[in-house]
């Protein structure tokens, strides 16, 4: 079964209060298996647009991507972020197929 992920990429206008929002989606994000891949790392942007935060996020299931977003807890979190936090969200089902042949064979 694939894995699930959450790409966002977010900008933070007020990172005091923003502390409430991780605070407050630890919870669900535990329940449903999170795994933090990339949280607010040095970036470089060669192409289209960004935000000032990039967070890549693996569940164990697409399902549990999903649910993890859907859920109470997640909803009450989401409720704490959008008055100081504009994000961009791609609820995403990971590949388990063939990988392109390396290029030196």
């Amino acid at each position: 079964m694939p894995k699930g992920y959450w790409i966002a990429r977010v900008d933070v206008s007020d990172p005091e209060q923003y502390k409430a929002y991780v605070a407050a989606n630890a919870e669900p994000f535990r329940k449903y298996g999170a795994h933090f891949l990339v949280r607010a790392g040095a970036f470089e942007n060669p192409e289209g647009t960004s935000r000032s935060r990039n967070v890549v996020i693996e569940f164990p299931s697409h399902q549990a991507a999903l649910d993890c977003w859907k859920s109470p807890e997640y909803q009450a979190a989401i409720k704490l972020r959008t008055s100081v936090a504009t994000s961009d969200l791609v609820i995403i089902e990971g590949y388990e197929g063939p990988q392109p042949a390396d290029a030196k064979t």
